[in-house]
This record gives C-alpha cells, structure tokens and sequence, in this order.
C-alpha cells in the first residue's frame, strides 16, 4: 500500500460526493474539499494509532469483516462510495452508518475535542465539523475494508496487514504539517499517548458489533 491510504480516498470522494457533502453542510466546493483534505488524516490517523496495538487491529478487523466488507453493494468491483454516502445522509441507523457511535470508538470519546480542532484548523463551526466527521467516518470504514477484502486480497487480509498498512499512514500524516498537528492535538490531550484503546475493544460486543 505505497499511495497514501488520505490521498486515495480524497480521489474517490472527488466529484458528486464532496457535491453531496458540501451540499449537507452549507459549504462551497473549495471548503467542502479543503474540510474533507483535513478531516480524512484525522480519522485514518486516530484509526492508525489504535491499530498500532494487535489487539487494536484484532478489534477493527473483526468490525470492518462484519459490518463494512460489503458496503454500499460496491463487492470486490470497488466501493460504492454513492451508496455507503446515500446510507449515511439518509439515516438508515445501521451499524454501518451510525457515524456518531463509530466516532465514539475512534477517537475513544474525544470527538468533540476532534470536531472542536477540526473546527478551528478549517474554519468551519464546530457543528459543521462534527457533522463532517459523522459523515465521513462510515465511509473511512467502508474504504478500508474494500482494501482489505476486495478482490484477491480476502484471504491474504490479516488484523495485521490492517495494522500495518495504518500504521504506515499514521507515520506520514505526523509528518504532515498541518494533519499532523491537528492529530497530534486531539490524540494526546492526556498526554500519555494513548488513545481510548479499552473503548476500542468493547467494539466487539458494543455498537459496531453483535448484541449490545
């Protein structure tokens, strides 16, 4: 995975979605594609530190198999990113989309500080930036597991391969100047360089997963 995981979903997004997002929020076509430029590093970074642990990575994939391997119909022809959007604007309330409850596990309850950063760094009222990441993060999801399972890949995909292909995406976006500031603000608010792991693993049990 050489291309960065950021600059391949912002291509796919490019067109009728950011039209579609832009139009959900109020915002013209240069905000929408500077807001979704910055809000798609801070979801794949956060997703990155979490699944630098296995048993982060153990807990992904079992989500991402579940309940994003198919998403929006797109198989192994490619992600439809018109269905997975169509879900999440239309409110179908499936695991799938719920958007609020997949940024919950993220950012391990600091959405709002994410929304609040993600505000400030794009202009966009924190409102705005917290319905962005809603939208976006189903979408995120869906992306990641079409990688992972499209194609040949679904029996090479591996909790591991995920970590690592993450991991690599976390490196790049620290070393962005502005992405990686804005991650590195809101993953370590705390400052212990943890980020919500133990609400990472109740995914298994909890929203994006099985029986409450």
């Amino acid at each position: 995975m050489s291309a960065s995981l950021t600059d391949d979903l912002l291509n796919q997004l490019q067109g009728q979605p950011l039209a579609q997002i832009g139009s959900q929020l109020g915002l013209s076509e240069t905000q929408t594609q500077g807001a979704v430029s910055q809000a798609l590093p801070l979801l794949l970074g956060a997703l990155g530190r979490n699944a630098s642990q296995p048993e982060g990575a153990q807990a992904l994939f079992g989500a991402l198999q579940r309940d994003h391997a198919d998403a929006g119909g797109g198989g192994a022809a490619g992600l439809d990113l018109g269905g997975v959007l169509g879900a999440v604007l239309g409110g179908g309330g499936s695991r799938q989309t719920d958007g609020a409850g997949i940024l919950g596990h993220i950012f391990g309850g600091r959405e709002d500080t994410a929304a609040q950063g993600l505000g400030q760094s794009t202009g966009l009222g924190g409102g705005q930036a917290n319905t962005l990441l809603k939208i976006l993060a189903p979408i995120v999801l869906s992306y990641l597991a079409q990688r992972m399972f499209s194609g040949g890949n679904q029996a090479a995909a591996s909790p591991q391969q995920l970590g690592d292909a993450l991991g690599q995406e976390h490196q790049r976006i620290q070393q962005q100047g502005g992405a990686g500031g804005l991650l590195g603000a809101v993953l370590d608010q705390d400052g212990d360089g943890q980020l919500g792991l133990g609400d990472l693993l109740k995914i298994g049990g909890n929203l994006l997963g099985g029986k409450r």
